[in-house]
């Protein structure tokens, strides 16, 4: 069904349209009767929360304030516990203070989290050890243990993913609110990282910038501690939206203002893979009114972005519409720039972020998914140059990272080489950033900003 003989939406139209990356479920009957119980479940985000968010993107599309976008490639069940949680939220907090120093903006930020559950999957089926099993879709979908059964898509997986990502959201709220996210907290917490730090003077410096500018606020004799904003941080949640049963089932009427939100989380996204103008993740995402996102890759194509910009953003409104490149170090300088001049010569109203994950995956001679820091380093330097060459606002960085010392991606300051991805390699998907390598590239983006 194309979308001209379709204009009238439903939280359900989506069901109308082609759609791909979606899991084979054998007992329709026992999905359903989930969907239905999804359906009365409170929501995992208030309207408000939503329409709060879009007007601070409305912000970063204006140039005003950066967006800040990290998490988890795919949550999982086995890893959620409290103390991973408050490493994930300590290193974004510590991100936060570093960008704002750089930038002398707000950040916005946006987890992937409390709902980064389903992931896509090049192929339906993958060999492990010469056996062919469904491949692993995400926790929400099936099991990563290795063998067909577990593999099996289980209905039941979608209220697990539920129940966790409200739990996340409570726990990160009351981080946000209860005194961990104080500045005080963040001011120690970089000093921890002085020691990394110390082998790269333009990082030392800017720690020591930091510093200092605490030490002079209290000797002023301001008790900054007694602020709000000093002690709190405002935090929102996102992921890709791959799964639209489970939207649909979280997705709720305000009264309001008379639309629909998807309450699953504060924005969610559309991936490289499912953006086909004429499939289903197009029509539920132009129906709904939260702010929203979209993968954009190297084969996209200017006429292709005009047409997805005017579906998803009719109204042309500042901060619904975050486009998040994902073109790789080799590509970027190339893909990037037709797509930004031809969206500013329309007068098209978006946040351009930078994801320089997904186009910098590889494998290791050792045989490991891996990325290198430097290529990450060099496609976000890349976006910064690319904006500034046509006077163009870089708005965001979209980064799969996490709190933890894994040994995912090679390189950074406290180097992991391929020896080393052995030793605490975890991701459920894709290799993370960990927690050093994540800080370091706030630090490179802050001091490149600084020096513009």
């Amino acid at each position: 069904m194309t979308r001209q003989k379709n204009t009238h939406w439903q939280q359900s139209s989506w069901r109308n349209f082609p759609i791909k990356q979606q899991p084979i479920y054998s007992d329709l009957k026992k999905l359903a009767k989930i969907e239905a119980k999804l359906s009365s479940y409170p929501a995992l985000i208030y309207f408000d929360e939503a329409i709060k968010l879009k007007k601070q993107l409305a912000n970063v599309a204006k140039g005003k304030a950066f967006l800040l976008q990290g998490g988890d490639c795919a949550e999982s069940f086995a890893e959620f516990n409290e103390q991973n949680l408050k490493l994930y939220f300590q290193i974004i907090l510590q991100m936060t203070a570093v960008l704002m120093y750089g930038l002398n903006k707000p950040i916005v930020k946006l987890g992937r989290i409390a709902g980064q559950f389903a992931k896509p999957r090049s192929s339906d089926f993958e060999n492990i050890n010469g056996e062919e099993i469904p491949s692993y879709r995400g926790d929400m979908v099936n099991s990563i243990t290795q063998n067909t059964e577990e593999r099996i898509p289980n209905p039941q997986n979608l209220i697990r993913a539920y129940q966790q990502s409200a739990a996340t959201l409570n726990f990160i709220r009351s981080l946000a609110s209860g005194g961990f996210a104080s500045l005080d907290n963040i001011y120690s917490w970089l000093n921890d990282f002085s020691d990394i730090a110390k082998k790269n003077n333009k990082i030392n410096h800017i720690i020591e910038d930091i510093a200092k500018s605490s030490s002079f606020f209290k000797a002023c004799g301001y008790d900054l501690s007694a602020h709000k904003d000093y002690n709190s941080a405002e935090f929102y949640t996102s992921h890709e939206a791959l799964l639209l049963n489970y939207e649909e089932s979280l997705t709720r009427f305000n009264p309001i203002d008379e639309k629909y939100y998807a309450c699953s989380a504060h924005l969610i996204w559309i991936g490289e893979r499912t953006r086909n103008l004429d499939e289903a993740h197009i029509e539920f995402f132009r129906g709904i009114a939260n702010p929203i996102a979209c993968k954009v890759g190297p084969t996209m194509q200017k006429e292709e972005l005009l047409k997805l910009i005017k579906i998803l953003n009719p109204e042309n409104e500042a901060g619904r519409l975050n486009l998040i490149a994902r073109m790789g170090a080799n590509k970027i300088n190339e893909k990037l720039p037709p797509l930004i001049e031809v969206v500013k010569k329309e007068g098209l109203e978006v946040i351009w972020s930078c994801d320089p994950m997904h186009g910098n995956t590889e494998t290791s001679s050792n045989g490991y998914k891996t990325r290198k820091f430097d290529n990450i380093l060099t496609e976000v330097n890349s976006f910064f140059d690319i904006h500034n060459a046509l006077n163009s606002y870089a708005g965001g960085i979209h980064l799969e990272m996490t709190g933890q010392n894994v040994t995912e991606c090679l390189g950074g300051t406290k180097t992991i080489t391929e020896s080393c991805l052995a030793s605490n390699y975890n991701t459920h998907c894709d290799p993370r950033l960990n927690g050093n390598q994540s800080l370091e590239l706030a630090f490179l983006i802050a001091r490149k900003l600084q020096e513009k």
